[in-house]
């Protein structure tokens, strides 16, 4: 059985181009000793080399986790959630639905650094960034809290503030 948050490879390369622009404007917020941040640096080039089809979702799948215990190491809220979001990006070779946990992580690293009318400015951001081919991938996700299995599951990003910027984003390009 495929998992619905999965899409196709060529999809999740779409969307992994795009989940690494949503991290990389958040990338210099990362903050923790040189290594944390050189695995960072280097998780935010391996999900754009996944997109260009540089590098292969086995290849991807294999590294993912190192962005993700980088991300623990982040010394500020800030610097975590920034790490995050290039976990979530990272993670796109995976499983498509992290593109949206890319996004939604960049825009907590936002709010935790600046305030909420940055925040705003952020999603709208990453919405007015998507293609239109990348908002297709996008509209086949099920919405999110909807489906067990995976990241838009009854888990992180379904509640709170990531699930409020997750919400925005599908509702913005479901009304399209």
């Amino acid at each position: 059985m495929v998992n619905s948050q999965t899409l196709s490879e060529a999809d999740r390369r779409l969307l992994a181009l795009w989940a690494a622009d949503c991290a990389s404007r958040v990338v210099l917020l990362v903050d923790g000793d040189a290594e944390c941040v050189e695995t960072i640096t280097d998780a935010v080039e391996r999900a754009r080399a996944f997109g260009n089809g540089e590098s292969t979702a086995a290849a991807e799948i294999k590294l993912r986790m190192r962005a993700v215990k980088a991300a623990g190491k982040a010394d500020s809220p800030a610097g975590a959630a920034a790490a995050r979001s290039v976990a979530q990006a990272a993670a796109v070779a995976h499983m498509g639905a992290h593109a949206l946990g890319a996004a939604a992580y960049a825009a907590k690293a936002v709010s935790l650094s600046g305030g909420a009318d940055s925040v705003d400015d952020e999603i709208v951001w990453q919405i007015s960034h998507l293609s239109s081919d990348q908002r297709r991938a996008l509209k086949q996700l099920p919405a999110v809290g909807c489906d067990e299995p995976g990241p838009l599951g009854p888990g992180l990003l379904s509640r709170g503030f990531l699930g409020d910027v997750v919400r925005r984003i599908q509702a913005s390009i479901a009304g399209e």
